[in-house]
């Protein structure tokens, strides 16, 4: 996952020594023809990721709508800034869980990574600061002003029923303890460790080793320490670093063994030591659901965030309408700005003589570009 974004992020902040031009102002900011080619150019890898299938279906839409979001982002960093967030806290954040999601030991280690992936580590950094301070910004000044009452969600529950039914499932976390006498890379994430890679020869002085850890482990959670923290620290599992999540299974997805101790469990209970072919696990019910439609106690924060989803969009909309038609955007004859509000009124720009005087940019300059104004 977080390799694909550094991936993306190179087909971001990559530029050519080209002649630009400019095809938007927004203020005091200006949206470039190289900045669009760099922005349709991250949308179809980000279609080809989540639209493996059919992601050709979804270029024509995505991309006629790309100056408008390039728009829309400048609105919303503009806003950003009267209202003082600046994302440094939550792109630390970020960061940090980028490199623990791909195994890094250190930032210096996950500046190396991008470099070698042939990313300007600033760059990239300024691309996720960017993405964050306009979701706060849209969170804070659209998402805060949402009310779903009780009502709302009743009235969704009663008309997705039928979504709603599935089998019996359990979510997961693990604590492995290896007998291994080395790491091994692993085949799945996605399933127990339990059930993952091929053994070495087991040395029975480190497997009586593995097994009194496993049990001082389980003592610990029976005295109240917290299963999340403890895998963190003491498990050996590729879950580690996310506190041993697993994720969901159904029946049929497990081993007989393992269906047996978990699908017996509630949510919040967890199993003994269990030994398995790569050392002793320890698996927690993270939840527990039912064949058939659960009940509304139990999902009604999934339906609010179901029901947020669905307004915020069109929320958003309307708010970044307003912007536009509090701002100066001025648009090349040629172009369109899909999210144009018939009430803008913007004054004509002044047209430079053979492409120079009147169109410097107040902003930063691009380094290696010369802008065409029109």
């Amino acid at each position: 996952m977080f390799a694909s974004v550094l991936l993306l992020a190179a087909i971001a902040v990559r530029a050519d020594d080209i002649v630009d031009e400019i095809i938007a102002r927004v203020n005091d900011q200006i949206v470039t023809r190289s900045d669009m080619e760099k922005a349709k150019a991250t949308q179809l890898e980000e279609l080809k990721q989540r639209f493996p299938s059919d992601w050709q279906s979804h270029v024509t839409k995505a991309q006629a709508d790309t100056l408008r979001d390039l728009i829309d982002q400048q609105l919303l960093l503009e806003r950003g800034k009267e209202l003082g967030i600046t994302g440094e806290t939550e792109l630390v954040k970020r960061l940090n869980q980028m490199r623990q999601q791909m195994g890094l030991a250190s930032i210096d280690d996950l500046e190396a990574e991008a470099k070698k992936q042939g990313v300007s580590y600033e760059d990239f950094k300024e691309q996720i600061r960017i993405s964050v301070v306009t979701q706060q910004v849209v969170g804070q000044e659209v998402g805060g002003k949402l009310h779903i009452s009780n009502e709302d969600i009743q009235d969704w529950y009663n008309k997705h029923q039928k979504e709603l039914e599935g089998p019996e499932e359990v979510n997961l976390s693990e604590i492995m303890v290896s007998t291994q006498p080395a790491k091994q890379e692993v085949e799945s994430k996605d399933k127990p460790a339990a059930e993952q890679g091929k053994n070495l020869p087991e040395d029975p002085a480190k497997v009586a080793e593995a097994e009194a850890k496993a049990n001082q482990l389980l003592d610990q959670l029976k005295k109240g320490s917290k299963f999340d923290d403890l895998a963190k620290k003491s498990s050996d599992g590729p879950t580690a670093a996310q506190g041993g999540t697993l994720g969901t299974f159904k029946r049929g997805e497990l081993a007989k063994d393992l269906e047996e101790k978990t699908f017996s469990l509630k949510a919040g209970e967890n199993t003994g030591v269990i030994r398995t072919r790569q050392g002793f696990i320890i698996l927690k019910v993270t939840a527990h659901r039912p064949a058939g439609i659960p009940p509304l106690k139990d999902i009604s924060d999934r339906i609010r965030e179901a029901i947020y989803s669905e307004r915020l969009e069109p929320a958003a909309r309307a708010y970044l309408t307003k912007l536009r038609e509090q701002a100066f955007i001025d648009i090349k004859s040629g172009y369109t700005d899909t999210g144009a509000s018939p009430n803008q009124n913007n004054k004509p720009t002044i047209v430079a003589a053979n492409g120079e005087g009147g169109g410097s940019h107040p902003g930063k300059a691009k380094k290696k570009k010369k802008f065409l104004v029109f």
